[in-house]
């Protein structure tokens, strides 16, 4: 890359740099940014998949292009992605390294949805079968109820399923939520779970007290066993 454009790039650099890969169609954008100043530092275009080798040698020209103007890198935030991390180790050692706060959401967030979808089939399979016809019982009246009231939650299950990882909820909202869950506990756990995630990120928040959070929040998680494989996102290093 033109070594000007280098000089402009790190004239104001912050020791942080954001690394992604951006796909599209066959081809693949390596990209690295200082994430305060803004700044496309480096980046390349691959017509494959990247490899760990193709990880290492762009980490590495920008290893490079930093030692040439005796700069420091603090910090490399990522997407999570497993390309990165032992490529990150072999060319930087110890440098820290953060997945940004938009994937560790995204992915929280998602898991939470996959649980809420697994309550719903798990209040499908237990309705009861009824018989052909009316019912004419007490018994069957009960079951055909109970069939009704089930099926009716499972559908507000869906319809109001983004209620369980939306950031602020108003009060009619949260009203809404505590029927649809009515009977099902542990997607009210949940939901107090991801309040939690998202006051990890609160910008009025120190790291300090952010990282007294987490501790906190996994703390809370490890309660509910269940949740284990859910939210396991929570205990990555990063």
């Amino acid at each position: 890359m033109d070594t000007d454009f280098l000089d402009w790039a790190l004239t104001d650099f912050s020791g942080y740099v954001a690394a992604d890969e951006l796909y599209d169609g066959p081809f693949c954008m390596l990209s690295a940014v200082d994430n305060r100043c803004d700044k496309r530092i480096l980046y390349d275009v691959l017509d494959h998949d990247p490899t760990h080798e193709d990880i290492r040698a762009f980490l590495g020209r920008l290893k490079t292009a930093l030692s040439a103007r005796a700069l420091t890198l603090f910090g490399v935030t990522t997407d999570g992605s497993t390309l990165s991390p032992e490529p990150l180790l072999e060319v930087f050692g110890e440098v820290p390294h953060h997945i940004c706060e938009f994937h560790i959401v995204a992915d929280v967030a998602k898991a939470v949805l996959g649980a809420v979808a697994s309550a719903r089939k798990a209040l499908a399979a237990t309705q009861p079968k009824l018989g052909t016809g009316r019912p004419s019982t007490p018994a069957a009246k009960q079951a055909a109820r109970t069939k009704k009231r089930l099926a009716a939650q499972g559908a507000a299950l869906f319809s109001s399923r983004y209620l369980f990882v939306q950031r602020h909820l108003n009060p009619t909202e949260r009203k809404t939520l505590w029927r649809v869950s009515r009977g099902v506990p542990q997607l009210r756990v949940l939901r107090a779970i991801i309040e939690q995630v998202y006051a990890l990120f609160d910008r009025r928040c120190r790291t300090q007290t952010a990282l007294a959070k987490l501790a906190k929040l996994r703390r809370h998680v490890q309660r509910f066993i269940t949740l284990g494989d859910t939210l396991k996102k929570l205990f990555a290093p990063t």
